[in-house]
């Protein structure tokens, strides 16, 4: 499927990446008369829109009727004693309740966490002119060679992420 939809989007001289629904957002609600960057016809991306309320309304559908009520999920022995080494019990969920609950966010840790986190997911998607589903998927496909640059950054950077900052957090 992504393969025929990047043939598509090849073919109609159009790019994917989830982070361009945000600026198509701003843009539609007027903020391109304030600040430059959202200064664009955002009507040309409303399909980028299309694929957003897409995206939400399947994870609603697999989540209502294509998962299993109550159902454990299944993680590796290794990821689960890992993850105890940091302290995190192991997940029920697909989040540990130790990162992803309102407990958590409500704490100072938490909240610093988060609020750190997405500034720099923000300012390394504006960065690097793009996010991870819009390099890896449309960038890669189009042999840019920026896009191969990030990729690797962006898992460089999951790995330093994972094995030595999350280990001091914790």
């Amino acid at each position: 499927m992504i393969a025929a939809i990047m043939l598509c989007l090849v073919y109609f001289g159009q790019s994917f990446g989830f982070s361009s629904n945000m600026r198509t957002i701003c843009a539609a609600v007027g903020l391109g008369k304030k600040v430059p960057f959202f200064d664009f016809n955002w009507r040309s991306k409303s399909w980028n829109l299309v694929f957003l309320v897409g995206a939400i309304i399947g994870g609603f559908i697999a989540h209502q009727f294509l998962s299993a009520p109550g159902a454990a999920v299944q993680i590796s022995p290794a990821t689960v004693a890992d993850l105890s080494k940091l302290g995190i019990r192991a997940p029920t969920s697909l989040q540990p309740d130790e990162l992803f609950s309102w407990e958590a966010l409500f704490s100072v840790k938490g909240f610093l966490i988060l609020a750190i986190s997405g500034l720099l997911i923000g300012f390394g998607t504006r960065y690097a002119a793009g996010c991870t589903s819009g390099h890896a998927i449309s960038g890669l496909s189009n042999l840019q060679w920026p896009s191969l640059v990030a990729v690797v950054g962006f898992f460089v950077g999951g790995l330093i992420m994972t094995f030595l900052i999350l280990p001091l957090i914790f």
